[in-house]
């Protein structure tokens, strides 16, 4: 339930709303605009009689929510969600995309990874991105470096002042990636671990959100929901791609219709991964150019140093050459065709 108040509406005003609500046993979430106050409330909606809310002095208007998804929804907040994610870089804000981009592993050759890390800030991206651990479908496959690799992360951050957005796989590892991370990242197929979800919705840093490969736009949104309910409301979401029947030409299909869909139900930012989408280094661009016309706020990019010889995912790799051309590309485009309409 939406309750929207009058603007000139007096806190005590407002307080009395609250009241009659908390008692009977709904939870809050109270949105102070400039003009007006908008309440959240999430509860058991047969508790109580929504006319006999809009009769209260302050009220202008309640709302059912049909949408499960009361705290990511638009009718929460109309506004885009504008997430700080430290140094200056803020995502949401309708101005240029975000990148970030790195290698999928952190792996042992620090030289290499800190080439990446260099190369993608002077292209332009404000995150680098790199996995400490590493969910892998076979057990014989590279795991992570783990608390080394979060160690290598920092060290690069250091030189190069990116951001660092990484991956957490288990709650008991959270406040430890938490410590090293700017942007702490749930993976796809961690999409709905819902006690991982509930961990991050406790820490004080934004989290990027992964659609699971089999996820409606719906389950995604509740997904966000669990960790903004938990207390966490810096959510950013990142489709990227869903099983589809044809895998013999892209790993993936990447649902470009999501963007635009997420952005008219939700208020939160939504990036793609194009490389993970695709798996195909050449499929990248394009896709990541037409997620940007969708009206993504950013991309996530995977770039290394030598990709024929990555420990996961080189055949989506982007080399430092092909990821400098794109970028020239991507940048041409933002320039020409998405700040324009954004102003």
């Amino acid at each position: 339930m939406i309750i929207i108040m009058e603007p000139d509406a007096t806190e005590e005003q407002i307080q009395r709303v609250a009241d009659k609500m908390e008692n009977h046993g709904f939870r809050l979430v109270f949105n102070r605009g400039d003009v007006m106050t908008v309440i959240a409330a999430i509860g058991d909606k047969r508790l109580i009689e929504p006319q006999s809310i809009a009769s209260y002095e302050g009220v202008r208007e309640v709302k059912l929510i049909q949408e499960p998804f009361k705290l990511a929804s638009r009718e929460s907040q109309k506004t885009d969600s504008v997430i700080d994610l430290g140094r200056g870089v803020k995502i949401g804000n309708g101005e240029r995309p975000v990148v970030m981009a790195g290698p999928c592993s952190v792996e042992d050759n620090q030289e290499g990874f800190l080439r990446v890390a260099h190369a993608v800030k002077e292209s332009g991206a404000e995150i680098l991105r790199g996995g400490a651990f590493k969910p892998r479908t076979s057990p014989y496959e590279f795991q992570g470096l783990e608390e080394e690799g979060l160690k290598y992360l920092a060290q690069a951050r250091e030189e190069t002042g990116l951001l660092i957005v990484t991956e957490v796989m288990d709650s008991v590892d959270v406040e430890m990636v938490a410590d090293y991370a700017d942007i702490v990242q749930i993976g796809a197929r961690n999409m709905q671990n819902f006690k991982l979800l509930k961990a991050v919705g406790k820490i004080d840093k934004p989290v990027l959100l992964k659609r699971g490969p089999s996820a409606t736009i719906r389950e995604f949104l509740l997904a966000a929901e669990h960790i903004m309910y938990a207390g966490n409301r810096n959510v950013i979401l990142c489709e990227r791609g869903i099983k589809g029947f044809d895998s013999t030409y892209a790993r993936n299909t990447l649902d470009i219709a999501a963007v635009p869909i997420i952005r008219k139900y939700s208020h939160l930012p939504v990036i793609i991964d194009p490389s993970h989408a695709t798996g195909r280094r050449y499929l990248v661009a394009p896709m990541a150019k037409a997620g940007l016309i969708a009206g993504a706020h950013g991309l996530m990019i995977e770039v290394h140093h030598d990709p024929d010889k990555a420990y996961s995912d080189g055949a989506q790799s982007l080399t430092i050459e092909q990821y400098q051309k794109v970028m020239k590309e991507i940048n041409e485009l933002i320039d020409k065709f998405i700040i324009p309409t954004s102003k």
